[in-house]
């Protein structure tokens, strides 16, 4: 995993940390790894500074264009699934948005490839990665209901915001015995855990019901 070298992760005590860490596992986050990553994850640096305050509330935020630093259990729960079943070489995150998922991902998996349809977010995004030194993430300005199909087989899956229906081209890029975890529907939304089988079969899980920007298509620059 990449040390991070960030001075500005000064500005709120580790006590405050540590007691966002107790409240996951208190959800139910058991896997160290995990915690570990976001124990270290400077979110206040994924924010602008107006809400950096409130960087290690258990909550989600805005970051402009109508869209949403995730909730930092959403966020570890989501990593947890996906890293269920063993390491992760080659994972592709859809909705990079802030880079704060991102940022935890990469710290966990080989490679992360992630994609954004908002220009502006993903600049400020790939900013904060270099900040961060973290080398093994790759981006890419497009419509995320695609995926990268390019890149395909994927690992792993990672959706940061809700379809109405799961896409069938992010389906056909995971790689056998892959995991996609994404959230779905509309009004009322699950989130969902889908693992490609041998051949064209998938198996479908539902986690929990979760509140999440719609996925739409088209791009913004």
């Amino acid at each position: 995993m990449t040390e991070f070298d960030v001075q500005g992760i000064g500005m709120t005590s580790r006590r405050t940390r540590e007691r966002l860490i107790q409240r996951l596992r208190e959800q139910g986050i058991s896997d160290m790894r995990v915690l570990d990553v976001m124990l270290d994850t400077p979110r206040h640096l994924f924010l602008d500074e107006a809400l950096a305050h409130r960087a290690y509330e258990d909550t989600a935020l805005p970051i402009g264009f109508n869209q949403t630093i995730s909730q930092p259990y959403i966020v570890a729960r989501m990593t947890e699934v996906l890293l269920a079943a063993g390491p992760l070489d080659k994972v592709l995150e859809v909705g990079t948005g802030s880079g704060y998922q991102t940022a935890v991902l990469a710290r966990l998996v080989g490679q992360v490839y992630s994609v954004e349809r908002i220009r502006p977010l993903q600049e400020k995004a790939k900013d904060r990665f270099k900040r961060l030194k973290l080398y093994n993430i790759i981006c890419r300005h497009s419509d995320g209901t695609m995926g990268w199909p390019e890149k395909m087989q994927f690992d792993g899956i990672l959706v940061t915001a809700a379809p109405e229906q799961v896409p069938d081209e992010l389906l056909q890029q995971l790689a056998p015995g892959g995991r996609l975890v994404i959230p779905v529907g509309r009004d009322q939304q699950q989130l969902k855990l889908i693992t490609r089988l041998d051949g064209d079969g998938f198996d479908t899980q539902v986690l929990e019901f979760v509140r999440f920007v719609p996925l739409v298509s088209g791009t913004i620059r």
